[in-house]
């Protein structure tokens, strides 16, 4: 049977993209694009590295699905002005330079503004465009770390801990995605287009969120609690029969029922616990009493229990695990996707879902330079002219 959603127009299929980015936080932020149909062409030098591994690799096949590639030297005035015929008819252009690069090269937003008015051009960066920082080399660690989420990551005393995840890198490219999206809204009133800006610091900070409020509202420094909630308790790690679990029991009449599933009235009407602030106050005598109770029974009945009570509760699963849970199958956020080289690949999709229509996963990640000549052709430069590129290594 056809699959009726995917024959439903890609939402973004009008917008195309120039993709000078590296690394993660930019090509993150062209594929929340791409996957929604965006028309996507990977701009790449001919000695880059990408720095995300092998080009046949799982990173690099999930990060530059749904693209086509050229290659141009932007270090050649040729190739430079062949980028300029491109962005003429470009949508939308997201670069990763430090940001004096795209200005030496000849390829900044003023620069292409004169030939495309409507180009909305997005940059991101380690420490954005202005301030002390801006030339500085930044990557998702040292943003974690400036960031201040290394500071309130782990348990109390220890190192400080960076996110299993690059989660600067990963929002930063969000953020980027976000304000293409707006600009382009408004581009669709005003017929102009924007500089937008975001960095790996500012999302990092952004991040923050109720930790940030705690010291510019509250004048609190926050630091390290482990898997604790800083008002909310109990919610964190908890020992079962046969493994851990997380348990989240937010309001008294959560813990209230929290009680009922342990049939512990004593945590109930031990005074130590009565609120959650003296259960926070006394979190270490709280966790030992709650471990007490809730390693009598193995994860499975403490999940079934807990959820079935309303009180949120969930195992600790492994990446494996995660992807052999029924409900992440059903989500459909894996997707198959066919190599031509390497076969079939699974590979996440979007977490977004709309009604009527499914993301787009229709094209593995391209060889390097592989569509440079169609692409140029559709840029209106001649057969001729694409040789005498070739001849001088401005494109491959």
């Amino acid at each position: 049977m056809a699959d009726v959603e995917s024959q439903a127009p890609a939402p973004l299929a009008h917008i195309r993209i120039l993709d000078l980015t590296r690394v993660r936080a930019g090509p993150h932020a062209v594929r929340q694009l791409s996957d929604w149909g965006a028309q996507v062409i990977k701009v790449e030098g001919p000695y880059d590295d990408d720095m995300t591994g092998a080009r046949d690799g799982s990173d690099f096949q999930n990060l530059h699905r749904n693209k086509r590639s050229i290659v141009l030297d932007l270090k050649q005035p040729a190739g430079v002005d062949a980028l300029r015929k491109l962005a003429v008819g470009a949508d939308v252009l997201v670069e990763n330079f430090r940001p004096d690069v795209k200005h030496r090269l000849g390829i900044d937003y003023e620069a292409l503004r004169v030939v495309n008015p409507g180009l909305v051009y997005a940059s991101i960066s380690g420490f954005g465009q202005n301030g002390p920082y801006r030339e500085r080399p930044g990557f998702d660690q040292i943003a974690q770390a400036m960031g201040g989420l290394m500071s309130i990551t782990g348990e109390p005393g220890q190192v400080p801990q960076r996110a299993g995840i690059p989660v600067a890198d990963l929002c930063g490219g969000l953020y980027c995605a976000l304000g293409v999206l707006i600009a382009l809204v408004e581009r669709s009133v005003t017929g102009n287009g924007r500089w937008v800006q975001t960095s790996l610091l500012q999302a990092q900070v952004a991040m923050l969120d109720f930790q940030a409020a705690t010291w510019l509202v509250d004048g609190k420094v926050p630091g390290q609690i482990g898997n604790r909630h800083p008002y909310s308790t109990p919610m964190g790690v908890f020992p079962a029969a046969d493994g851990q679990v997380v348990i989240g029991a937010s309001g008294q009449d959560q813990y209230k029922k929290f009680c009922a599933v342990l049939d512990a009235g004593h945590l109930l009407t031990d005074e130590r616990f009565a609120t959650a602030e003296a259960r926070t106050r006394d979190i270490e005598a709280f966790t030992t009493a709650v471990s007490a109770e809730t390693r009598k029974h193995p994860m499975a009945v403490l999940v079934d229990c807990f959820n079935g009570a309303g009180v949120a509760c969930g195992p600790i699963n492994a990446i494996d695990q995660v992807f052999a849970d029924a409900q992440i199958q059903e989500s459909g956020i894996v997707r198959a996707l066919r190599h031509p080289r390497l076969g079939l690949l699974n590979l996440l999709s979007s977490p977004i879902e709309m009604s009527g229509i499914r993301p787009v996963m229709a094209r593995a990640a391209p060889e390097k330079g592989a569509e440079t000549d169609d692409i140029l052709r559709e840029a209106g430069v001649s057969d001729e002219d694409i040789q005498k590129l070739r001849a001088a290594r401005a494109v491959l």
